[in-house]
């Protein structure tokens, strides 16, 4: 029987699976660039198709997106890019070097106090949520959403909201957390 002695273990980021190798950018096809995320800038070794919700959830650690249908039609993984909301399911990562990201995550921190965002805690005190996998698209969606500022109605809400989906069927409680934030 023969044994092996392995190397001993060292810390490998997520975030540059090149080096991890020992590969360099040049032989892997791996491309270098910054995010900035939650307010932090983030430097990524990582193939240019990869996308912003893969980069998010598997190379920065922020499971607060959900990656839904990874198609674009659940709104789990929205997110908000310059105050904008996107899937981040359909975007390259790549494409947002110099935007402002932001993920459920950070939300909570564009507050003065930096406590709760006033949406976040509408949804609590509205019972807005039920497994809450959804919450996260819901939050970021709502928020981009009032930052667009063409939601009036109450049918105005449940048509700018329709691409985010519940399947606990929590409904009404979201839109009615989202009417006392408008």
């Amino acid at each position: 029987m023969q044994t092996a002695t392995l190397p001993p273990k060292t810390k490998q980021t997520k975030t540059d699976p090149a080096s991890a190798a020992g590969l360099s950018n040049a032989n892997t096809g791996l491309r270098s660039f910054s995010l900035n995320v939650n307010g932090t800038e983030r430097t990524l070794n990582l193939a240019p198709w990869t996308t912003l919700l893969d980069a998010l959830r598997e190379y920065m650690d922020l499971t607060g997106t959900k990656k839904g249908c990874d198609h674009g039609q659940c709104g789990a993984c929205t997110v908000l890019v310059n105050g904008k909301r996107i899937n981040a399911c359909l975007s390259l990562a790549i494409m947002h070097e110099g935007n402002q990201i932001t993920t459920i995550e950070g939300i909570a921190n564009q507050t003065e106090t930096g406590g709760l965002h006033p949406l976040q805690q509408a949804f609590i005190e509205h019972d807005a949520f039920q497994c809450g996998y959804c919450t996260p698209g819901q939050i970021c969606s709502a928020i981009g959403m009032i930052n667009e500022g063409r939601a009036k109605t109450t049918d105005d809400i449940k048509e700018l909201m329709s691409g985010n989906l519940c399947r606990c069927g929590a409904y009404p409680h979201i839109i009615d957390a989202i009417k006392t934030v408008l």
